[in-house]
């Protein structure tokens, strides 16, 4: 089995972490990671926020109907947003919420294969929320929170479960 496949099965929702922090070298990797993904005409409607300092993740883990509180003993934060200036025109706009998640999958993918964990919470489309965290980062109207990324060295090591559900998979047309 190759490594980029054993990194993919391997991957999990890590929701505990030990607070250390972690070197910019490594998130420059994950980024890049990141910012690798493929988008639709290549557009790379996304824009990127690593939230470092300890009040900050305090403040994100503490925000209203949110599920991170785990943020505050992260290293860090990744916030994945899509910018609206640098879409597709209407109608097809929304498909930065597909690039900004393949960029997303691509930072989970990259903090596994470099030993940290990291974990998806979702922001958008719960409006509420992206405008909650768009205040909190002084956005313009036109960066759309789509996620915030916990991301850290892990507090624990548990094995990923085992999710190969192969009544979800279909070969040809749908049949019962």
């Amino acid at each position: 089995m190759n490594e980029a496949y054993k990194n993919i099965i391997s991957r999990r929702s890590v929701r505990s972490f030990t607070g250390e922090s972690i070197d910019r070298e490594t998130l420059n990797l994950v980024l890049e990671a990141g910012i690798s993904a493929p988008s639709a005409v290549n557009k790379q409607p996304w824009e990127i926020f690593v939230i470092e300092d300890k009040e900050t993740l305090e403040e994100i883990s503490n925000l209203e109907n949110f599920y991170v509180k785990m943020a505050k003993s992260a290293g860090a934060a990744i916030i994945v947003c899509g910018n609206l200036e640098k879409t597709l025109p209407q109608p097809a706009q929304e498909y930065w919420v597909q690039d900004a998640s393949a960029a997303t999958e691509n930072i989970l993918l990259a903090a596994n294969a470099l030993g940290l964990g990291a974990v998806w919470t979702g922001v958008y489309p719960t409006l509420d929320r992206a405008e909650t965290l768009a205040k909190l980062l002084n956005l313009p109207k036109h960066i759309i929170p789509l996620n915030i990324i916990p991301i850290g060295v892990p507090a624990n090591t548990k094995h990923p479960e085992k999710k190969m559900d192969k009544n979800c998979i279909h070969f040809g047309k749908y049949s019962e």
